[in-house]
């Protein structure tokens, strides 16, 4: 196969990055070398931008702060490697090597031939180190390869015959079997500094054009070279449809008749439901059938606009016409051409991206792809090396081995406290899901989003558009469904989609990766119906545990920790020592029993008759298949566990593991619990060893409980903080806790819920870990904001900075203005990016300018929105038993006021942090007509107007 090359001395990237792009597309090269790119080694934008789609880069950083860098842009296809592990101090080089097995996963037998692809500059100097450091380096390529290209910028004058370099040079490549293609002047001086040197690789049709300076004072070479044994290149076919405006248009007439028979409630559900997936799928396919293509290439990038295309056509004509007759005149228009439509360049990628953000800005991880796209090192593209059924053995054996290893350890003693069945008296059954009407369902339908599942009839954004003529077929069979107790199989099949823990874990191991379900859009809607209505029956007989945070309306990570939070602070400020436990589970929600769900939703909270019917069969005889690399796995049965990604499964876990509160209550201990992350904290003394044999039963208890009900508490996981005053600390440097022959060791820190807690709760590696992820999003912003809109940069800054600086900030209200000095640091330098003001103006007038409070007020601000929604009763109850209202001894004008009661704790300590403490202090420094805003919106505005003439007038 013959590979297109070319290569360039580009002299700085990073203003040329567009144009590079444009020029492999137009020259249609397979890789392109550059070097003197002048980038620095985590600036990977210019070369993101200079990198067509379906195209890898790699790349060396330059060695000084003159001259340097060198890069090769490759098609994607090949999966390159790098082959060059050291630097030499004479030249730079990036050395790339093919991977062993083709572009084809599945094809191991289809190799590229052992190749040494390299890129090489040297900058001018003295050459006795650069003949010796780069004899070595050619002795290493060829012992281990054939077959050689290098291509780079020599900086040997090649037309000076007798030049001593130039014979030394020549004498080197011939001693180690090297060709040199290139015997014509490369740069506008009239030297030849670019080579070509080939070893094992027959390179032909050479040519060296001359480029606009806009572009480089060194000519573009381009060349063929043949390859033995290339890649095959593998196109993707997919199967899609065409659906337009037309398409909606046609189902919108056709199905009102055919759905007529489907509005009332005839036959089983089962039947309703497939006969319904089966109409909507026939008339899909005779609207808009399902076609197989062949996905070619891209060919431009996607701000390549008629507009552009239009210039560079102009820019063609006049190039063409200056190399006919070499005239300056013409010379000066194509430069100016050039010039004209890298500007038009620069303005199309600007206004497309300006779309892209505002179309997506309310999608975080969308946002944060892009960006990662352009500012990040992109590894070529690759699919899983696993097949779907090689994940789908694995998420079942996975579970059956974590089954079979709790039950091979023989629990102890019941430690559940006896279930006492509801009491008809006090707490009403849940015996019927009520039917619902259509505008309710119609509110629930357009309030979700599209998601599309593969065994969908419709995808999810046609079954919106076309609500108004699905809604009474669709209302049938949910009503069908509550009132006969049964989920139509075909919502109970899931499409699982293996996705990697976190981003940096070893894709080739199959433990990185966790399932998550996707299911049916109509099978989401059935059970939100649900879900809305059993919440309503938990919260309306008290039934929730009042600890467990996850999945509950008014409740969050930051009110279970500004709970947690307060509590320590508390212990803190009477120089007590409290020691904070963080338990952690193996796959929770994939090893729920469904008897023991079962038996807990009937005999704990009260639901019986047709509704259990229902859950019953929600959780019974359940499917599902992998979905990997264009390819699904066969289909296997769900014996346990609730579906992640469903909509009830997180309710029923949390319901499956509510008596775990009697059993840490029954012991004395503190806990709180979001979903499957439970913590426990309790005060202790050094010197009594009752409290931690006492910590040690409950965890038993605890772990034994978790056994009974096919729960893996990991020991070697579950991590142990002591908190208290510094000056006791010594005190507890001992203390160790003993959980099944696992010795529970001290840390001094530990992450919960995403906020990192110290021993001392000053929240000091919380903020470095803060600031430190919020520079590098900074950074990356910074390095494409002279492209963005001030309105598309700040929306990108609330996405990936402010974000990080509000979450959670409730616990920082109190704290020094020293300790959350570098937060205000993220803060300013943000605002000086966004406003691109100077480095040493004044900040406070540009915060107000953009009317961002200053961190130490947004806390403040978090605290007494806080505060209002105790209040008003939009918040946990635990947050409510915090706060007091204040009752003067004696007939006050205050009484009336909203005010609160703050309590007495030691000055200038801990207890100054505190929730309970912080919140009416501020509450009660508000005005009153602020106070009795009487809505979150309302308050919310009238509170940053108070703060903000606080803060800058």
């Amino acid at each position: 196969m013959i590979l297109k090359f070319g290569f360039i001395n580009i002299r700085s990237l990073s203003t040329k990055a567009l144009l590079i792009n444009d020029l492999i597309l137009e020259h249609n090269l397979d890789m392109v070398g550059l070097c003197e790119t002048w980038l620095k080694p985590d600036l990977f934008l210019p070369l993101n931008e200079a990198s067509p789609p379906e195209y890898a880069n790699a790349h060396v950083a330059r060695a000084t702060k003159k001259g340097g860098g060198v890069a090769l842009i490759y098609k994607s296809f090949f999966g390159l490697t790098s082959a060059l592990n050291v630097t030499f101090n004479s030249f730079e080089a990036v050395a790339l090597k093919p991977s062993p097995v083709a572009s084809d996963p599945h094809d191991q037998g289809n190799r590229l031939q052992p190749l040494n692809l390299v890129v090489l500059y040297r900058p001018p100097g003295p050459y006795s180190q650069f003949l010796d450091e780069f004899g070595n380096f050619l002795s290493c390529l060829v012992t281990y390869s054939d077959d050689i290209l290098i291509m780079g910028d020599f900086n040997i004058h090649l037309n000076k015959a007798s030049d001593p370099l130039n014979i030394a040079f020549l004498a080197l490549i011939d001693t180690f079997g090297f060709t040199q293609s290139v015997h014509e002047p490369t740069h506008c001086g009239g030297n030849t500094l670019d080579l070509i040197l080939s070893r094992g690789i027959e390179v032909s049709n050479l040519t060296i054009s001359p480029v606009t300076s806009v572009i480089s004072d060194h000519f573009l070479i381009k060349f063929d070279a043949t390859l033995v044994c290339p890649p095959k290149i593998v196109s993707n076919i997919s199967s899609t449809r065409h659906i337009g405006p037309a398409t909606l248009t046609v189902l919108s007439e056709q199905l009102p008749e055919v759905l007529a028979p489907f509005t009332t409630a005839i036959g089983s559900v089962d039947n309703c439901t497939r006969d319904l997936n089966t109409t909507l799928s026939s008339r899909l396919d005779s609207v808009a059938p399902l076609t197989t293509k062949i996905k070619q290439p891209k060919r431009s990038t996607p701000w390549f606009t008629d507009d552009t295309r239009a210039l560079k056509q102009a820019c063609r004509k006049l190039e063409r016409k200056w190399r006919k007759s070499k005239s300056e005149a013409l010379y000066l228009q194509w430069h100016q051409g050039v010039l004209e439509y890298k500007h038009a360049l620069s303005t199309a990628r600007a206004a497309y991206f300006s779309n892209l953000i505002n179309s997506n800005k309310h999608n975080p991880r969308f946002l944060f792809d892009t960006v990662a796209k352009l500012t990040k090192k992109q590894p070529p593209p690759s699919c899983s090396p696993f097949t779907a059924c090689e994940f789908q053995n694995f998420f079942c054996s996975k579970i059956d081995e974590i089954r079979l290893k709790i039950s091979s350890v023989s629990p102890a003693s019941a430690a559940e406290p006896a279930v006492h069945h509801i009491e008809s008296q006090r707490v009403s059954a849940l015996m019927n899901f009520d039917i619902i009407c259509l505008d309710s369902l119609s509110k629930i339908v357009l309030a979700s989003k599209p998601t599309t599942c593969l065994f969908d009839p419709l995808p999810g954004k046609l079954s919106k558009d076309l609500w108004p003529v699905l809604g009474p077929a669709v209302l049938n069979i949910v009503n069908l469904s509550l009132t006969t107790g049964t989920v139509p199989s075909s919502f109970k099949t899931a499409v699982v989609k293996p996705l990697l823990k976190k981003p940096h874990l070893d894709p080739g191991s199959l433990g990185n990766y966790r399932p998550v379900s996707n299911l049916p859009f109509f099978s989401k809607i059935l059970e939100k119906v649900v879900y809305h209505q059993l919440s309503a029956h938990l919260a309306d007989n008290n039934l929730f545990e009042p600890y467990q945070s996850a999945f509950r309306a008014f409740h969050s990570t930051e009110t279970a920790l500004a709970k947690v939070v307060n509590d320590l602070l508390l212990s803190l400020d009477s120089d007590s020592t409290s020691m904070l436990i963080l338990l952690d589970l193996s796959a929770a929600f994939d090893t729920v029993d469904h008897r023991i769900l079962m038996d807990r939703l009937e005999n704990r909270f009260g639901i019986s008759g047709v509704a259990l019917s229902w859950l019953k069969s929600y959780l019974s005889d359940r499917t599902q298949c992998v979905s990997c690399n264009n390819t699904v796995s066969s289909f296997s049965d769900v014996k346990y566990g609730v579906p992640q990604g469903s909509v009830l499964g997180p309710l029923l876990f949390s319901l499956y593991i509510s008596p775990l509160g009697q059993i840490i209550r029954s012991h004395g201990i503190n806990f709180h619990c979001y979903a499957d992350d439970t913590q426990l904290y309790v005060p202790i003394k050094a010197d009594n060893a009752s409290q931690i044999r006492e910590l040690e039963i409950c965890l038993s208890s605890v772990k034994s409980w978790m056994s009974q009900n096919f729960l893996l508490l990991n020991s070697d996981k579950t991590e142990m903080l002591v908190i208290g005053p510094a000056r006791y600390r010594h005190q507890f440097d001992h203390v160790t806790i003993s959980l099944d022959s696992c010795v529970i060791s001290q840390n001094t820190t530990a992450k919960n819920l995403g906020v990192t807690l110290d021993r001392t709760l000053s929240f000091d590696q919380h903020i470095k870990d803060i600031t430190k992820t919020a520079f590098f999003h900074l950074r990356n912003i910074a390095r494409i904001r002279s492209f963005l809109s001030m309105a598309d940069a700040e929306i990108l800054v609330h996405a990936f900075v402010s974000s990080r600086l509000d979450y959670c900030n409730v616990l920082l209200s109190g704290l020094p203005r020293t300790s959350t000095k570098s937060l205000q640091m993220v803060q300013n330098a943000a605002a000086r990016m966004l406003t691109k003001s100077r480095r040493f103006d004044h900040i406070t007038p540009v915060l107000a300018s953009l009317h961002w409070l200053p961190i130490h007020v947004r806390s403040d601000f978090k605290v007494l929105l806080m505060t209002y929604k105790i209040l008003n009763g939009l918040a946990p109850s635990y947050l409510s038993d915090l706060l007091n209202p204040y009752i003067p001894s004696r007939a006050l004008c205050s009484q009336s006021a909203g005010l609160l009661s703050v309590p007495r704790v030691k000055k200038k300590s801990a207890g100054c942090r505190a929730f309970s403490y912080r919140a009416p202090f501020l509450w009660n420094n508000l005005p009153s007509d602020i106070r009795q805003a009487d809505s979150v919106e309302a308050f919310k505005s009238k509170l940053k107007t108070h703060l903000y003439a606080l803060t800058f007038n």
